[in-house]
């Protein structure tokens, strides 16, 4: 039997001495090169999977908030309960806003549309991130008692809205409730209300088309309600535990109110997002496979090859198990060396795309970003390791196992 050291020994001289067949080197690289490209592949595409779904939670982040609470029952509900009171004075929260959503017709000089206005408070505003997505104006629901609305990339696009112009309010039409829509006169089926447009956001496209934000004030006058609202968006200190919390505020309300994080808001956002990401794992680790035949190649001329070798190991006293474990060694090795060098490829390739954004993005004059977003993570080399390591060793193991055997029943029967 062979000692390990001395079986990498050979391993290692098998594999980089120069052979009599100059094919079994040739074969040798491209299983390497295979490898690397393949390993390479998977680090580069997972790190701009995670960049995108980074970029989608900042996102995400600067429209949402924390925690959201609302009923499970009923549209909306009233917020001046001793408990909301309650919440709003527990040190974990670093935010409390009432909000209130509504369908509307709004219209602008000559243009309309159908949108969702967003009651809320400058609070919200401030601390929620949206001040940082704005693409002109600034972010002001209240100045001088005066409401003023901030509005989606998409509406204002539609609307043709211009902050700069004073003098072209932009009305808000809602359905009076328990009224039938009259078509020959609208005003008495709608109430309406108007403000300026002060600022334009851009998030993501669902809510760029979709929503416009105003003083919540401004909402309840036009649905005559007094404390009701449709949620509640809490954040949360930087240092608290956001489980915990939502768990103290689930125990407060009760059954009667879910409470949702980041995540849950947009659960399907981010399913859809992590079951592509390991889809295309999946599929460039089938490519993995297919590359490491080359390996198999590699190794079947070499045991080939070293047939007198083999004989003289014998006659030293190795025996089966031990020949298998040697060129089981040298398989590992060409996988190994193709996997070190396409982890720093590929980790030079990310740090390279991060750090000065050389691949552009196809029509990113309307995206959020000139380039494909990098985010490289640890898990994601151990796993491309985890991989490369059991694909490597099947197919060593396989191709090795059967030509040894092959090898040692034609030896016992000459």
């Amino acid at each position: 039997m062979f000692k390990p050291d001395f079986t990498l020994f050979i391993a290692n001289r098998y594999l980089f001495s120069k052979k009599s067949h100059n094919a079994i080197n040739i074969i040798s690289i491209i299983s390497a090169i295979g490898v690397c490209v393949g390993t390479m592949a998977l680090i580069v595409v997972l790190s701009v999977f995670n960049g995108f779904e980074h970029l989608a939670g900042s996102l995400l982040n600067s429209f949402d908030s924390d925690l959201k609470i609302m009923a499970v029952k009923g549209k909306t509900f009233d917020a001046s309960k001793a408990v909301f009171n309650e919440i709003r004075k527990m040190p974990e929260l670093h935010y409390y806003s009432e909000i209130i959503e509504e369908n509307a017709l709004l219209k602008y000089n000559d243009k309309q549309c159908i949108a969702t206005i967003k009651g809320t408070d400058q609070q919200f505003i401030n601390n929620s991130g949206i001040d940082t997505m704005l693409t002109e104006g600034d972010a002001i629901l209240v100045k001088d008692s005066i409401p003023y609305a901030i509005v989606g990339q998409g509406i204002a696009n539609n609307l043709g809205v211009n902050t700069n112009d004073f003098f072209s309010p932009l009305m808000v039409y809602i359905p009076k409730r328990g009224i039938t829509l009259n078509t020959v006169n609208m005003d008495d089926a709608f109430r309406f209300k108007s403000l300026s447009p002060s600022s334009v956001f851009a998030i993501q496209q669902d809510f760029d088309a979709k929503y416009v934000l105003v003083p919540l004030s401004f909402v309840r006058d036009l649905l005559n309600y007094t404390t009701q609202a449709s949620s509640i968006e809490i954040g949360l200190n930087n240092s608290v535990n956001g489980e915990q919390t939502k768990e103290q505020i689930a125990n407060l309300l009760g059954s009667d109110f879910k409470i949702q994080n980041r995540y849950e808001q947009h659960e399907t956002i981010y399913k859809i997002m992590r079951t592509e990401k390991w889809a295309v794992f999946f599929i460039l680790a089938f490519i993995l496979v297919i590359a490491t035949f080359n390996v198999i190649g590699s190794l079947t001329m070499l045991i080939i090859e070293k047939q007198k070798d083999i004989s003289i190991l014998r006659s030293m006293g190795a025996n089966r198990s031990s020949i298998r474990k040697l060129f089981l060694t040298e398989g590992l090795l060409i996988s190994f060396i193709g996997a070190v060098i396409g982890l720093l490829l590929g980790y030079l390739i990310c740090y390279l795309q991060d750090k000065f954004g050389i691949i552009k993005l196809q029509g990113s004059g309307s995206f959020v970003v000139d380039y494909y977003p990098i985010k490289l993570k640890l898990i994601d080399f151990i796993n491309v390791i985890f991989a490369v390591t059991i694909v490597g060793f099947l197919s060593s193991w396989y191709s090795v196992t059967k030509l040894i055997k092959k090898e040692f029943s034609i030896r016992l029967t000459t």
